[in-house]
């Protein structure tokens, strides 16, 4: 179990860290349109979103609750399943944490709580076009960079994820 405690701060700390930061943005920013940080580039706005990531809405907020959750349950099972594999588990934790953070914000609310608004650049693929990024929160932005980090993992170091699988006895010794 010792080699769960990693893990659990990882995934408790970003859940305090988001509902910390929720709590003020619903004080701070509840009756003001944006709040500029770095301009217009980085703005304070408080939202409420009902849907998903990227401003996704595949279905009722209920959707989205129980997909969490499920998610979630499978995510933690990995971790303790793999619980001596700390680059892989610590990553898999913060995205734990984030989403405990936006299922906090569903059971509260009925919606996420979203504040961070970034105009990163435009983007224009296949007919869609987006002027300004999606407003989103500590959670959503956890989530998304421990993703990339293990994308980046599986792409860039294969044979470290193949040699983890070997057994110590069937390495040639010489």
């Amino acid at each position: 179990m010792r080699k769960l405690l990693i893990p659990f701060f990882a995934l408790l700390g970003v859940v305090l860290l988001d509902q910390a930061a929720k709590v003020w943005a619903i004080s701070y920013l509840a009756d003001r349109l944006s709040v500029e940080v770095l301009g217009d580039f980085l703005m304070l706005t408080l939202v409420f979103n009902e849907g998903g990531a990227m401003g996704t809405n595949f279905g009722s907020p209920a959707y989205y609750l129980i997909s969490s959750l499920l998610i979630l349950l499978i995510l933690m099972y990995y971790i303790y399943s793999h619980r001596d594999n700390h680059p892989v588990t610590v990553p898999l934790a913060l995205i734990c944490g984030g989403a405990i953070g936006n299922i906090i914000d569903r059971v509260r609310f009925g919606k996420v709580v979203d504040f961070l608004d970034v105009d990163f650049f435009n983007i224009s693929f296949v007919g869609i076009e987006i002027q300004r990024w999606w407003t989103f929160n500590i959670a959503d932005a956890v989530i998304s960079c421990s993703i990339v980090y293990l994308l980046a993992r599986i792409i860039f170091f294969p044979a470290e994820r193949s040699q983890q699988h070997l057994d110590p006895a069937d390495v040639d010794a010489s």
